[in-house]
Formats: C-alpha cells, structure tokens, sequence
C-alpha cells in the first residue's frame, strides 16, 4: 500500500493501526531531487547483514523500517517478517520503492510514524538515522516496540578500491565536496559512536559491502551524494567531470574494479 499524502486515513495491517497525524517536525530531504541516482547506484547491504538480523532472539513478526528511502532494507525483511512497515518523508523515494503485499510504505518523519503503541517486534534504519531529531525518535522508538524488541541502526562509510584510486576520492571527499556536506554527515564518519542510544546495547559483527564497479557506475553512485547536489546548487555546475578525468589512468573506460564500504552497526535491546 502507498500513502500519498501527510495526512494518513486509518489503516488496519495485522491489527496495527496506523493512525492519523500530521507531520510535526521540519526535516531535511536530501535525496528526493536525486532519488533515481539513489535507486539506481546506491549500494546494496550484505545477506550476511540479513541473516544476524534474522537470527536475533526476536519473534518474527512486525518490522518498522524507518527512513526506508527506496524500500532496500524493506524489501528483505519482509522475506521474513509477516508485515513490514516502512516510512520516509521523501515521496519521490518512496515512489520507487519495491512493492511487495505484505510491505505498508507510508510518508512520515522519525519521530512521527504513527504505528500504534507495542506494536514493533524490530526496528531497523540504514544509513539515515544521523538525519533524525533523535530525542524525539528515540522516544517514538520506545513508544511502538512490543516488549523484547530490537532496534538496529547502521551506515557505511567512504568506498576504498586501491591506494592510488583512494588518494583521488579522499581529497574530493574531504576538499571539493567537504565544504559542502551537511553537519550531519560528521556521525557517519565516526561510525555513529556520536549517536546517542538508549538501549540495552549488544555487539554485533562488522560487515563490508562488495560491489564491482566500472567508472561510470561509479560516478552514477557520486551523483547521489548530497554534497555533489549542494555543490552543484551553490556553483551552477558539477565536480564530477573533472574527477572523472583524475581517474582515467587508474580506472579506464569499461574497466570493473571492485569497491568495499565498511558497515558499522549499533544493535539493542529496547
């Protein structure tokens, strides 16, 4: 099911009741602009991921996904999970988000989701949670998970691919787009230990996101970055020519190389 508008009817899914609300906090939308960059290149998380996910000591049940974006993340968990429910506030992400019967995609904010009172089992949010009013999540966190639920954040970090390659995106990611990131971007470079959480915290394993890439796959992922978008706004044109020239010698036309993100989770017990 999709909702279009801010102002939600009463919807029963496996008796939750998503009540109506209006949106109560301001956020910011980086990524409606260049949501089909994001469906197209973004990378894709591990099965391993998955699998400690599904292993958790949590009934399979219900799953919020919030800032779910494209519905990536959804998309599994509802491979196990009886309903997924999956927000964002961006309605052009969630426009190409994957359908599937037993996923309820609505726009709403963090903070706002409008599940009903001990009705998560688990909740998950990948490479978003940084964007949130986290006093104010946190506490619609506590408000929707069924007693012995599970909350997961998680992001990834910079790309690396090889030495020479790295040195190039390094200075693009910390001088010719660092000017232009948005505060929030400092959590996911500290791998979200920045982050308050309020939970019981368990360990978790470390992950790593493998994909192969050619150039142009490359840049088509660096169009989705919203300091590239802001750097374009502010300057009327695109950085990304000029680094594609750098990486000619090192990253020729249709050569496919591989690149790895480090994943860094937080898991607790809520």
């Amino acid at each position: 099911m999709r909702t279009n508008s801010k102002e939600i009817s009463h919807v029963v899914r496996d008796d939750i009741i998503l009540y109506p609300y209006r949106m109560a906090y301001q956020h910011k939308d980086n990524f409606s602009a260049q949501s089909a960059a994001y469906a197209a290149f973004r990378p894709h998380y591990p099965q391993a991921l998955y699998d400690f996910l599904f292993a958790l000591p949590v009934v399979i049940q219900t799953a919020w996904d919030c800032g779910t974006g494209n519905g990536q993340v959804a998309s599994v968990l509802a491979e196990k999970y009886k309903h997924v429910y999956a927000t964002d506030i961006s309605e052009a992400q969630l426009q190409k988000a994957t359908i599937k019967p037993n996923i309820t995609y609505t726009k709403a904010g963090a903070e706002a989701s409008g599940l009903a009172d001990q009705s998560i089992n688990l909740i998950t949010v990948a490479q978003a949670v940084h964007w949130f009013d986290f006093d104010a999540f946190h506490k619609e966190v506590k408000r929707v998970a069924k007693p012995g639920a599970f909350i997961t954040i998680w992001g990834y970090g910079l790309l690396s691919i090889s030495h020479e390659i790295d040195t190039i995106i390094t200075y693009f990611y910390k001088h010719t787009t660092g000017p232009y990131w948005d505060s929030e971007r400092r959590h996911l470079d500290v791998a979200y230990n920045t982050i308050p959480f309020p939970y019981k915290e368990v360990s978790c394993p470390g992950f790593e996101i493998k994909a192969t890439w050619t150039r142009e796959q490359f840049m088509g992922y660096l169009s989705s970055w919203s300091s590239v978008q802001h750097y374009i706004k502010q300057q009327g044109t695109s950085p990304l020519p000029d680094l594609k020239a750098q990486l000619l010698e090192q990253w020729p036309d249709g050569k496919s190389i591989e690149v790895t993100f480090p994943v860094f989770m937080r898991i607790g017990k809520v």
